[in-house]
């Protein structure tokens, strides 16, 4: 995959209308690349097009929808060859275990797994158009590093993102013969509307701009798993080779500080 950037490629970006993505689309529009951009909210992809309307298409979409995503199927077609698709689209919430409720679950699981499951049945035919003309093409699939540790609360959005990187995985394996790269990106903790409503402290806490800037140069550079920031998610594989035992009793831990820490701030 190394040098699919070297030239101005088609993308479609998924997730586009704040934090990661909405940098994403304008780090690739900046450097050449036509940006497909969809989310569910029209007003914020109309400003992105307006930041650069030579190299940025509107396409909004709820990526659980089929009938959606129907229409961006024509849509990718019409502009092709599409050479990147970079799915990032997704949602976090966390689980009350005093107020156990698997829609919680259902609700991560539905966004990260099966929205970013319904988006590559979307756009594989055109990755598989590209390379048939002799193109590059690559499939990028953004997850998380919260699934190489079991953080309290986290029990839908670690095991949806867990479940994706595996999806992730083994695509690479079966799509490997047909010369189509699929891509992880695992960030730690990204300042985005939805990180901003976290009550916990963000360690190695880095902007969205930032985030963009590092998968933009770990696609340049033809890496397959892309994760950031270092120190904080070599911390956590460290971890994730602890025996099961000490990773439990940390687990619990941090779980038991982080509910007295929400105990008092609703108290406060």
């Amino acid at each position: 995959m190394k040098g699919l950037l070297d030239q101005p490629v088609t993308t479609w970006l998924t997730g586009a209308t704040s934090g990661i993505g909405h940098d994403l689309a304008r780090e690739l529009a900046a450097a050449g690349h036509r940006v497909i951009v969809t989310g569910r909210r029209q007003q914020a992809l109309e400003e992105l097009v307006a930041c650069s309307p030579q190299h940025i298409i509107s396409a909004a979409a709820d990526t659980t929808n089929p009938q959606d995503l129907a229409s961006i199927g024509e849509l990718l077609d019409n502009h092709g060859p599409v050479q990147l698709a970079i799915l990032n689209a997704g949602t976090c919430e966390y689980l009350e275990v005093a107020e156990f409720r698997s829609s919680v679950i259902e609700a991560n699981i539905t966004t990260n797994v099966i929205g970013t499951a319904r988006c590559v049945e979307t756009v594989l035919p055109a990755l598989r158009k590209a390379r048939n003309q002799g193109l590059p093409a690559a499939l990028v699939i953004v997850s998380s590093s919260a699934w190489w540790f079991p953080f309290g609360r986290a029990e839908g959005y670690g095991a949806s993102k867990a479940a994706l990187t595996y999806f992730a995985h083994a695509l690479r394996a079966d799509l490997a013969a047909e010369g189509i790269d699929v891509v992880v990106v695992s960030p730690g903790f990204v300042k985005t509307p939805l990180t901003d409503r976290n009550d916990f402290p963000m360690p190695f806490l880095v902007s969205s701009s930032d985030a963009a800037r590092r998968i933009v140069r770990g696609l340049a550079r033809g890496h397959n798993e892309i994760h950031f920031p270092k120190r904080f998610t070599w911390t956590l594989k460290l971890l994730a080779a602890l025996p099961q035992g000490l990773q439990d009793r940390l687990a619990a831990s941090m779980a038991r500080k982080s509910n007295t820490r929400q105990e008092t701030l609703d108290e406060q």
